[in-house]
């Protein structure tokens, strides 16, 4: 009985892992701009990855074997995901290739915990 359930989560992990490469995909396409087309791959893709190998380890225990494989690789995509996105974004800034973002508050609280004169903790 369990083999059937996790057969059937398994089954449904891949589809919906499925899913979310395929609209990562359709999204890296149909995006214009590259900081839009940055969200594509890295969050979506990401989710969808993590459950295409959510799929593979649970096939991989019904089947009676370990491994660690899948958890090695889900750590190192959801470690270097962030940062590679990170990266591009930081390219398209400097090389002035998107809308430069809005420069800060003038005031002296926007990157630190000080709080503003009137608020009382």
């Amino acid at each position: 009985m369990i083999d059937i359930i996790a057969t059937y989560a398994a089954a449904l992990s891949l589809l919906v892992g499925s899913g979310f490469v395929l609209v990562g995909a359709i999204g890296l396409l149909k995006f214009n701009d590259s900081m839009t087309r940055l969200h594509a791959p890295t969050k979506v893709g990401t989710v969808g990855i993590g459950m295409l190998l959510l799929g593979s380890m649970i096939d991989t225990f019904i089947s009676g074997d370990t491994s660690i494989h899948e958890l090695l690789i889900m750590a190192f995509l959801f470690v270097t995901a962030p940062i590679s996105a990170h990266f591009i974004a930081k390219v398209n800034i400097h090389r002035r290739a998107c809308d430069t973002p809005p420069a800060p508050p003038r005031d002296s609280t926007w990157s630190t915990l000080d709080s503003p004169e009137g608020e009382s903790q």
